[in-house]
């Protein structure tokens, strides 16, 4: 099984993103499986917002560490991932992976947790077995 590296895109690249990659990462480590994904956005905000810094921890996941970068875009590029997803219409040239319909993390973060977590799963159980 080859190595892969998945890019979770969203607006911001700090709440639909980050819960995305970090249950990706968390995934991939408990099933011993060569994957890892970044979280990016091309309007990236300085911070985790709190609900989101709240709603990982009480999952397990702390990602109060988690640096804000600058340029997720072109942090996104430096890593050339083999999959892109978006969990936002926003514009791209590459093929890609679409979960438009992730409900807003800032309304529900439950809500929001089990629809990303759903994809995650099914996403990394397809990448396993090609």
């Amino acid at each position: 099984m080859r190595s892969q590296k998945v890019a979770f895109v969203c607006l911001h690249g700090s709440a639909k993103s980050l819960i995305a990659a970090e249950y990706f990462n968390r995934l991939a480590v408990e099933r011993n499986l060569p994957f890892r994904a970044t979280t990016s956005g091309p309007e990236p905000y300085r911070e985790v917002p709190e609900n989101v810094v709240a709603g990982l921890k009480s999952r397990g996941i702390d990602v109060r560490a988690v640096p804000a970068c600058a340029d997720h875009g072109r942090e996104t590029r430096r890593h050339r991932p083999d999959r892109v997803v978006r969990l936002r219409r926003l514009a791209s040239s590459k093929p890609e992976e679409r979960w438009d319909e992730c409900p807003a993390v800032s309304s529900d973060f439950d809500t929001a947790w089990t629809f990303i977590t759903g994809r995650v799963e099914k996403l990394i159980s397809r990448l396993a077995v090609q």
